[in-house]
């Protein structure tokens, strides 16, 4: 779960509510162990489990597991009772729905219903105002989609997602999460998913409910990101190794059963490249090792595969807007909170 990270502008919308409403975000961050001044600083992101602590802070003091985001607070404690909810079920379909009607109980500004439409399934938001941030239904989505994949016990692929709203400046993150087939300015809010997954039958013991509801929404976070995609079957490839043995681009075509010109192509149409892929995993250990380690700048550099540590100074530069010591000493709240 460590491998994971989370752009600030995630941490930004999260904070919305919280903000206009007088409260202290700086303490909550804090809390989280995120520091407040990387707040604005575009490129930086932030460990997975840190986000997770900053969605438990607001929730406690926003009275809401929502983020605040609904007219009617969604208490702490009912994102355990809506899983326990939908334990019982026999199927992943009767198991979401008793979910979506759980939290049409709880929520005022929208409700959703599951829908089978021949191949393809969709849970669709009724809404009764103006469009909401696309952040709302991805926190929607994040909390229905990790309960129902894993009430099926794996990852259940999202095909697409539309939103009434118009395209946010950011969606990257929400690429990864869900799925790169996101299409805004549409008549409905909707998630689409096989069919097929609704048949699925449940097989979850109470101490598995337990384990799952004591890890989130970390796991939700990570667990159940979007793995359907050819740009995560190349990090999972790359992640079997440490940076410094990496294969070239031929080789990693052939060990995915296939040309370099056909991997190069089905990156290209989902946005990615061999080396944007392969800054991005970089990115996110060299995050780690700064936040939660003690290595020195040359060790890490050397871990990540650079050949010299100026060159990883100029690459962290690139990703972050910040120098790596720079970095590591806005986050020593955090790291020392980590030990």
């Amino acid at each position: 779960m460590q491998r994971g990270t989370i752009s600030i502008h995630l941490v930004e919308e999260a904070l919305v509510v919280a903000r206009a409403r007088g409260i202290d975000t700086d303490a909550i961050l804090a809390g989280a162990g995120i520091t407040p001044a990387l707040l604005g600083d575009d490129e930086a992101r932030v460990p997975a489990t840190q986000y997770a602590a900053l969605w438990l802070g607001l929730a406690r003091a926003l009275d809401c597991e929502f983020f605040g985001m609904d007219r009617h607070p969604m208490r702490p404690g009912s994102f355990t009772l809506m899983c326990r909810s939908a334990h019982g079920a026999e199927t992943v379909g009767q198991g979401l729905r008793r979910a979506l009607r759980f939290i049409g109980l709880i929520l005022d500004d929208f409700q959703a219903t599951l829908r089978r439409e021949g191949e393809r399934a969709a849970i669709v938001l009724t809404e009764r105002e103006e469009p909401r941030r696309a952040f709302t239904y991805c926190t929607f989505w994040l909390i229905i989609h990790g309960l129902t994949c894993w009430l099926a016990g794996r990852r259940i692929p999202v095909l697409a997602a539309e939103f009434r709203c118009a395209a946010p400046p950011y969606i990257d993150d929400y690429r990864t999460l869900f799925t790169h087939d996101l299409r805004y300015g549409r008549a409905q809010t909707r998630l689409e998913f096989d069919a097929a997954a609704l048949d699925l039958p449940v097989r979850r013991s109470e101490a598995e409910l337990k384990s799952f509801l004591r890890r989130a929404p970390a796991n939700i976070l990570v667990k159940y990101r979007s793995n359907d995609s050819l740009t995560v079957r190349v990090r999972h490839e790359l992640r079997r190794h440490s940076p410094m043995e990496w294969p070239d681009f031929d080789t990693l075509a052939l060990g995915l059963h296939m040309s370099a010109s056909t991997l190069r192509r089905r990156l290209d149409g989902e946005g990615q490249s061999f080396q944007s892929i392969k800054d991005s995993l970089r990115r996110d250990l060299a995050i780690r090792c700064l936040t939660r380690g003690a290595a020195s700048i040359a060790d890490i550099a050397e871990q990540l595969g650079f050949a010299e540590p100026s060159s990883f100074h100029r690459a962290f530069k690139k990703w972050t807007g910040l120098q790596p010591n720079e970095y590591r000493r806005r986050h020593a709240p955090e790291r020392e909170a980590s030990v």
